[in-house]
């Protein structure tokens, strides 16, 4: 694969260029960047409709359609967040901590970049420019591989933005993109550890778990999201918590940190769970649930199996299951989870911290929608993936995430 290892040296000398260059000059690489992106919107547009010219006479879902198009506001927003990473602070040589030894040698933690970080990810062409984004601002070097029905619309959008980087004196190897597609490059990508530091997969549960299984490259586990609501018996505000569960399915629900089951407790549910379908239903919701759920709301309900409740639908599906308590959520979400986002809707202080204690996931929320589970609304501007591993990262992963640390030791002739 010569395309893949002249790609992989590429990267790695751009890196190095990269990782000592300044901030000043990182961020007029950034603007420089949106701007390419902005005076060439016609480039990107004419290379966007050939690419959904083709998915639909492949006969893609029109869901699949949506995630793949570009419009002159999906190119300005791509515009806007890397100008939002250009006005983020510097992640680099920050000194985490400091201390002198005994013998005078003075120890110094500071962060350094990754290096290369390769990103496997799906057809949605905006991922290049923010995936290139968050690595220049990091100073690390990427090697982008999108899906192949993508393939014009990110090949338009990397040439722009690489391009860009000779205008303020950086490799164009900084931002490289893979234009081959096939199943086979992917797998050879997933193997040079030569070139790669990480390699980060962005998508749905098939394409990471392929990542996790086939790389020879230590991989940031990007996070499949069977996320969970769990209305508690302590929760006073009926409406609230019934506006909270429409968004966290509905807003969005192909992303992954939309919720996809719905836990009631049983003393909650014949006042809570009639008004909350109602709201579902007029959002053309289908809800799947356990006996219990299909007694209180009748036929409309669609009988729940196991595997409902192990489903991440990225789609307008919930799932729905009366529990006894706050114990029974608990190894419900245990039991069927990924530790992506999950929430409880209660004004019962104590049960709300014991949820939070004990559920294991990237992160928990009380009293509000896990539709927040992304970089810009944690403030870390965009985000490269969100993580549900516990190594290196867990979360949004933003600037902080794309970076390590070194030790810097200074002495004055002390020998061992």
């Amino acid at each position: 694969m010569q395309e893949l290892l002249n790609l992989g040296a590429a990267a790695r000398d751009a890196a190095a260029v990269l990782g000592v260059s300044s901030v000043a000059q990182r961020n007029r690489a950034l603007e420089q960047m949106a701007q390419a992106l902005e005076k060439n919107a016609d480039r990107i547009l004419e290379a966007n409709a050939r690419d959904l010219d083709n998915a639909r006479k492949a006969g893609k879902s029109a869901a699949f359609v949506e995630r793949l198009t570009l419009n002159m506001d999906r190119i300005g927003s791509m515009a806007d967040g890397l100008r939002q990473v250009a006005a983020l602070p510097d992640p680099l040589g920050r000194v985490l901590d400091g201390w002198k030894r005994p013998n005078g040698l003075c120890i110094e933690k500071r962060t350094v970049p990754l290096g290369v970080i390769g990103i496997i990810y799906e057809s949605r062409p905006n991922v290049t420019a923010d995936a290139a984004a968050l690595c220049v601002k990091s100073g690390n070097a990427c090697i982008l591989r999108g899906g192949s029905d993508a393939l014009l619309s990110n090949a338009a959008i990397a040439d722009l933005l690489s391009g860009a980087l000779a205008e303020v004196d950086l490799p164009a190897g900084c931002v490289c993109l893979v234009r081959n597609t096939s199943r086979e490059a992917a797998q050879y990508l997933m193997g040079m550890r030569e070139y790669l530091d990480v390699l980060i997969p962005r998508g749905g549960a098939s394409l990471i778990r392929s990542v996790v299984e086939n790389a020879k490259v230590p991989v940031i586990e990007t996070g499949t999201g069977n996320c969970h609501v769990y209305v508690h018996a302590g929760c006073a505000d009926l409406e609230q918590a019934v506006a909270i569960v429409v968004n966290a399915k509905t807003q969005r629900p192909s992303v992954c940190n939309a919720a996809e089951s719905l836990l009631v407790d049983e003393v909650l549910a014949p006042s809570f769970l009639p008004m909350c379908a109602k709201a579902l239903w007029e959002r053309g919701v289908e809800l799947r649930g356990c006996l219990k759920t299909q007694a209180l709301l009748g036929p409309k309900v669609v009988a729940a199996t196991e595997e409902d409740y192990f489903t991440e639908y990225n789609d307008l599906i919930l799932a729905v299951k009366l529990v006894s308590g706050l114990d029974e959520a608990v190894a419900h979400i245990r039991k069927y989870g990924t530790r992506h986002s999950e929430a409880i809707l209660t004004n019962d202080y104590a049960a709300a911290e014991s949820f939070a204690d004990r559920v294991d996931a990237a992160a928990v929320y009380v009293n509000a929608s896990t539709r927040f589970t992304d970089g810009g609304e944690f403030g870390f501007g965009t985000e490269i993936g969100i993580s549900n591993q516990k190594l290196h990262a867990r979360g949004p992963m933003g600037l902080e995430q794309l970076t390590t640390y070194k030790y810097v030791v200074r002495g004055n002739g002390q020998v061992r």
